[in-house]
């Protein structure tokens, strides 16, 4: 069950930025990725099985594709997506495969998700960074998020340590003006790095738990309540060619960044016709001093926090560097913890829109104070492109 399509639901995220955003700082010369990222191969859309289908809803071309790579549908479904085999595990940026489970994540399932702690750990390196910023105490979003902050929702996936969830943002297609399916998350929010492959069973949900309500009390609340606009299941995956060879290491945070396409569970339309709203991209890479206030959006999971309730910081950008000879990564203060990982940083544009410019990736091991995202430069605008020319009709 869906809620009705709002509009103005991006209004929230541009009037908390507007309220508090400031001018640029001195100029810098940004440090974004020039390397081109890694794409990653389509995996079985859902629906009704038309002329020659599975039955599954699955084209028989894709179920072959499927069998190309290792994956009987039949086996994968009974199980066989729970054998984490390194020798076996799907890594390549062509290997990516996330049949439809249905009914897989039930509430129940969702709420028994984990944050991804160990990818909060990193620290900062000594050269290139600022000093690290005050707290800033993360606020609950407004509720119904449907109306505040519908673009913002929950990654859920599958690891070899469980049930895990990330953060994630819907972003515009720039060749499905209106109808756009992409999901904008981290890295490690789709694929393993250097000690593994592409995680499993990854679905996004938008404006989860929309009424904000308490871990017990959505155990009894009502499918809408929890998924106001459905699941949608990712049919492709993008993510930097660094972090799928290096992710994990401090060489490849400044790359961490993710792009998702995902298909309705069940239904056929696109994901912003039915949420309302998609934010663009600002991929200028605009240095920590041009960017002015940042606001970050997700849900942390990590202690104090139980990853049900939708938080936001707002804060001015700081440079971090992880390692040396790494591009410069946004970082601001703010207490979230993981499971806001993937989540978007947004930013108002010289033009008054609200743009995502940087996603949650690290925080400081040990405690929670500050959060740092990469910088969106030419290598994540490619990943993005790859993403809506391989859905272009």
């Amino acid at each position: 069950m869906r809620s009705v399509r709002l509009l103005p639901a991006a209004l929230g995220l541009a009037g908390a930025l507007a309220l508090t955003a400031t001018g640029c700082g001195p100029t810098e010369t940004p440090a974004a990725s020039d390397k081109p990222s890694a794409g990653a191969s389509s995996s079985a859309p859902a629906g009704d099985a038309g002329a020659g289908g599975t039955g599954d809803g699955l084209t028989k071309d894709l179920a072959d594709k499927l069998k190309k790579r290792g994956v009987d549908l039949d086996k994968w479904k009974d199980g066989e997506w729970k054998n984490w085999d390194t020798n076996t595990w799907l890594r390549e940026a062509e290997d990516f495969v996330n049949p439809v489970i249905e009914g897989l994540w039930d509430p129940a399932r969702m709420q028994s998700a984990k944050s991804p702690d160990q990818t909060i750990t990193a620290q900062a390196g000594s050269g290139g960074s600022d000093p690290i910023p005050r707290p800033v105490k993360a606020q609950r979003e407004k509720t119904p998020y449907h109306r505040n902050a519908a673009p913002v929702g929950k990654i859920f996936f599958d690891s070899p340590q469980g049930h895990m969830v990330c953060s994630g943002t819907i972003v515009k297609d720039p060749r499905r003006p209106g109808k756009s399916n992409m999901v904008w998350t981290a890295g490690h929010c789709v694929h393993a790095g250097k000690k593994g492959g592409w995680y499993r069973n990854i679905t996004f949900v938008p404006a989860y738990n929309d009424l904000g309500k308490s871990p017990a009390a959505l155990s009894n609340a009502r499918p809408h309540e929890i998924y106001p606009y459905g699941q949608y299941w990712a049919d492709w995956a993008v993510t930097s060619g660094e972090w799928i060879q290096s992710g994990g290491t401090n060489q490849a945070w400044p790359y961490d960044y993710a792009v998702l396409h995902v298909q309705p569970q069940r239904g056929g339309k696109s994901l912003e016709e039915t949420v309302g709203v998609a934010l663009p991209v600002d991929f200028s890479a605009p240095s920590p001093a041009q960017a002015g206030t940042i606001g970050a959006w997700g849900y942390p999971q990590a202690p104090p926090y139980n990853g049900v309730i939708m938080h936001k910081c707002l804060d001015r950008g700081t440079r971090m560097t992880t390692a040396p000879a790494t591009p410069v990564m946004y970082r601001i203060g703010c207490t979230m913890t993981a499971g806001s990982s993937g989540g978007g940083w947004f930013r108002v544009l010289p033009n008054g829109k609200t743009a995502l410019v940087s996603n949650t990736s690290i925080g400081p091991a040990g405690s929670n104070g500050w959060l740092a995202g990469p910088q969106l430069g030419r290598g994540a605008k490619a990943a993005h492109e790859m993403v809506s020319k391989k859905f272009a009709r």
